[in-house]
């Protein structure tokens, strides 16, 4: 265990707490890609990638043991709504794939459920499988040149062969299990629009990709905290586009953690900051932002850092210093590598 390593896990085991510390972005050539596991309660695009590859089994994969599809609860994962929500129809749908090859039936999908879900593809590929790519393309690497269409043609191939140059690895061309594996690892970008989400730069300009489940439910929480009527949400850090030390902080190095400004009664935080103490905060839309958080991706808050005394005393956030002006949020994954993002 490196002495940051032993400085991070101290810290949070403590109080759950954040401390500032300072470091160079990695190298390249030291990522280590992994699938990210994916449970009840997730959204984003890595489940509407599990969806998307559910039917392309139907058509592109060798059938199941007895020629049938295997359903859980009456669940057959092949026609479920490819919707990026990580319900319990999906759950059912994972368990019920799960038993079709053999797997342990847990519902979450860990890397052994993502290696029998992924389906190599390259040039000339039709189908689902081909669409989850394009759609890995398009949100994790801005791809907007590549249509979500299902044929595998030459604007697809160049992206997948942009990706690969990108991460390292051979450009081929073609999705292979390398390939699968770091599109799915991948961050993405918040959408910055008037529909949802502003960017607000605390001087790492770079720092705002974040895991598929961090970026949605942001998004979402976005969406309906401008929909009650009190502005948008203020972004500032989350991570590096690859992770790993950024500048003025101890976490932010996977994508679960972002920094919100918290709401004003003028709704204009995304050109001011406030803090608890002032009058210009708006605690019942802070309080309604972070409900919205919440409730986005069940079970997977880590907790919420930010001091007002009222939400604390409510139990939707966790007192830290240097917590006046922002709200810390950290999001956690099942089996998630270290132990410190674990649901």
């Amino acid at each position: 265990m490196t002495q940051r390593t032993a400085r991070r896990r101290l810290a949070f085991a403590a109080v759950g707490l954040i401390v500032l510390a300072g470091a160079a972005p990695p190298a390249l050539a030291a990522i280590s890609t992994f699938y990210r596991t994916q449970s009840l309660g997730d959204r984003g695009t890595d489940v509407a990638t599990i969806q998307q590859l559910f039917r392309a089994h139907q058509t592109s994969a060798p059938s199941p043991p007895g020629g049938r599809t295997v359903t859980v609860r009456g669940i057959n994962p092949l026609v479920l709504p490819i919707d990026g929500i990580f319900g319990p129809a999906t759950a059912d749908g994972v368990r019920a794939f799960q038993a079709s090859r053999g797997l342990f039936e847990s519902g979450i999908v860990d890397g052994a459920t993502w290696g029998a879900l992924v389906i190599p593809v390259g040039p000339g590929a039709t189908g689902d499988a081909v669409a989850a790519v394009q759609r890995l393309l398009r949100e994790k690497r801005a791809a907007a040149e590549v249509p979500i269409d299902g044929v595998y043609g030459s604007a697809t191939t160049a992206a997948v062969k942009a990706f690969q140059a990108h991460m390292g690895l051979a450009q081929t061309g073609s999705v292979d299990g390398a390939t699968w594996r770091a599109l799915v690892w991948h961050f993405e970008l918040p959408r910055f629009s008037p529909s949802a989400l502003c960017d607000y730069s605390s001087g790492n300009g770079p720092a705002n990709w974040g895991t598929a489940e961090m970026i949605s439910t942001l998004e979402a929480a976005g969406a309906t905290t401008l929909a009650g009527g009190f502005g948008r949400v203020a972004v500032g850090d989350v991570s590096l586009e690859h992770g790993g030390d950024i500048p003025g902080h101890l976490t932010h190095e996977v994508g679960l953690d972002a920094d919100l400004r918290p709401m004003r009664k003028a709704n204009d935080q995304c050109s001011h900051p406030t803090r608890w103490t002032l009058t210009t905060y708006d605690r019942a839309a802070t309080r309604s932002l972070i409900q919205a958080i919440r409730a986005a991706t069940p079970g997977h808050v880590k907790f919420i850092l930010f001091n007002d005394p009222v939400l604390i005393a409510e139990g939707l956030t966790t007192f830290h210093s240097a917590h006046d002006d922002h709200l810390h949020v950290m999001l956690c994954e099942t089996w998630f590598s270290d132990p410190l993002y674990r649901c």
